[in-house]
């Protein structure tokens, strides 16, 4: 049975009468947006998107392709030294950068990913070739980096098995809880929507700062911290991977999209619905970015510091999270 927008959004409401004991999430000012509709659209996650939105714009002004915009708009992110994204990011427990990314192509519906991958300079690049070259979705460890090298992708050596031995031996039986703040989890996502109305996005990460080796997030997971459907829009993650991925996030907003909300009502339904389910309430570090077929654009998170980056040919910025109105903010 086909349901209203409007009958929609209240029955997902619902869940949520009696509620009002959960935090606030921060909302904040969005009102000064670029122009609604406005292609190619470039969005992404965190202000360190914006060099990495106007790396792929201008990728998309020199006659490159939306995929090529992806790539190396991510790839410029993974070289800059961002402190959670490449080869500079926080290592695993063992003391090894273990790397996840994904890519998307809307039309036909491609993806690819790598997940665990050591030693390759620009994972983002890693999964596009999976995508392209192989009739694969996804590789992992040690047959992801063969793979990559034998694309001839930028490396640097990698001999981890000391350092894999050595923490075997020192480990404890029960480890110590992760400490989980933005300095060690943050993920690139980013979304172009060209001008032919094709859609396609990535998203890359070094993951959780202290994880257990072969620890894998939502980053690299289609559905969970990207998800691109060249019909309605996409949408991408960044925060705490177990608790995006444990809701096929992503996924989830694109869906909303398809049901008629906007990008940002979008992202803020998938969290109601999240947070009207997960004993923990709203404090889960989960936050989304989004883009529309039509050129609409919005994102939001739990996280009062997280931020998202918009940029198209007439202006590039970092805008503040709109947050959840009824939720408010974490410390």
């Amino acid at each position: 049975m086909k349901i209203s927008r409007r009958q929609f959004v209240g029955s997902a409401t619902v869940g949520l009468v009696g509620t009002a004991i959960l935090p606030r999430i921060y909302a904040g000012d969005v009102s000064d947006q670029v122009e609604r509709g406005e292609v190619p659209l470039i969005a992404s996650t965190w202000g360190f998107g914006k060099a990495a939105n106007e790396k792929a714009l201008k990728v998309l002004q020199e006659g490159g392709s939306i995929l090529d915009a992806v790539e190396q708009g991510i790839g410029l992110t993974e070289s800059s030294g961002n402190g959670s994204v490449g080869l500079s990011g926080g290592p695993n427990a063992a003391g090894v950068v273990q790397l996840d990314a994904c890519i998307m192509y809307g039309p036909g519906h491609k993806a690819g990913s790598v997940a665990g991958l050591e030693g390759i300079r620009h994972p983002i690049s890693a999964a596009r070739r999976v995508m392209e070259k192989t009739r694969h979705v996804m590789l992992i460890g040690e047959g992801a980096r063969m793979f990559a090298l034998e694309q001839g992708l930028e490396s640097i050596e990698v001999n981890t098995r000391d350092k894999y031995e050595a923490w075997q031996k020192k480990r404890p039986v029960e480890p110590s809880p992760q400490k989980v703040d933005k300095k060690n989890h943050d993920t690139i996502a980013l979304l172009v929507l060209g001008a032919d109305g094709n859609i396609a996005g990535g998203c890359s990460t070094s993951g959780l700062g202290g994880k257990l080796p072969g620890r894998v997030g939502d980053s690299p997971i289609i559905g969970s911290g990207l998800y691109v459907d060249n019909e309605v829009g996409a949408a991408g993650a960044t925060g705490l991977g177990e608790n995006v991925m444990r809701y096929c996030a992503s996924f989830m907003i694109v869906e909303l999209m398809r049901q008629g909300l906007d990008p940002t009502e979008a992202c803020r339904q998938a969290i109601r619905r999240i947070v009207s389910q997960e004993p923990k309430g709203a404090n889960l570090s989960i936050n989304f970015v989004a883009l529309d077929k039509k050129g609409r654009f919005g994102g939001a998170g739990t996280d009062g510091s997280f931020s998202f980056s918009v940029t198209t040919r007439s202006n590039s910025r970092v805008l503040p999270n709109p947050g959840v109105p009824e939720m408010k903010a974490p410390r």
